[in-house]
């Protein structure tokens, strides 16, 4: 049991993650499969350990993460990473969740497409007008890196110490039960 909760929140972790950067995620994964005992992939998720993707990844996180910094160019990224990131964070549960889980393809795909997609949402449709807006887009840049950062941060913490993403499920989800408690109460008087 201890071993399918640990799959379950690695994935959950991982596809968050995917929501901030498609990229990371599936680059950590990859080299943590391929380096490291600490997940080893079934097929056919273990294409992500094989060097050429690993160095396509690479790729990709440094295109994502300078398209990201560069003012007007961030939000066409945005646009464009609506379709990548949830797609990402499709694999990168599917990927973790197999593992330990004989949870459906299917239901692993989805999870995760909905994980990602509901961060990404949040982040590009919430956060960073916000920040534009309120900043002239002058914290766009400091805001990009540390959504990185958090996203490496998350990926490897989903991997090594998986109790920790289950913790902070907990705690996001006892938050939002009394937001919205709090929120209906206040409505209700």
């Amino acid at each position: 049991m201890p071993e399918l909760l640990a799959g379950i929140f690695t994935a959950f972790g991982l596809s968050a993650s995917a929501g901030l950067n498609a990229y990371i995620p599936l680059l950590v994964v990859g080299l943590l499969a391929r380096y490291t005992d600490l997940i080893n992939l079934s097929k056919p998720w273990d294409t992500l350990a094989n060097p050429w993707i690993i160095l396509m990844l690479c790729i990709l996180v440094i295109i994502e993460m300078l398209a990201d910094k560069i003012p007007a160019v961030n939000h066409i990224n945005d646009l464009v990473q609506t379709i990548i990131r949830p797609a990402a964070g499709a694999i990168a549960f599917a990927a973790s969740a197999h593992v330990v889980t004989d949870i459906h393809p299917a239901l692993a795909l989805a999870s995760g497409l909905l994980v990602a997609g509901t961060v990404h949402i949040a982040k590009a449709g919430v956060v960073r007008p916000l920040v534009t807006a309120t900043t002239g887009g002058t914290a766009n840049t400091p805001v990009s890196i540390a959504e990185d950062a958090t996203s490496t941060i998350l990926s490897v913490v989903a991997i090594v110490l998986p109790i920790i993403i289950g913790t902070l499920i907990v705690v996001l989800a006892a938050f939002i039960v009394y937001w919205l408690y709090k929120r209906s109460d206040k409505q209700t008087t």
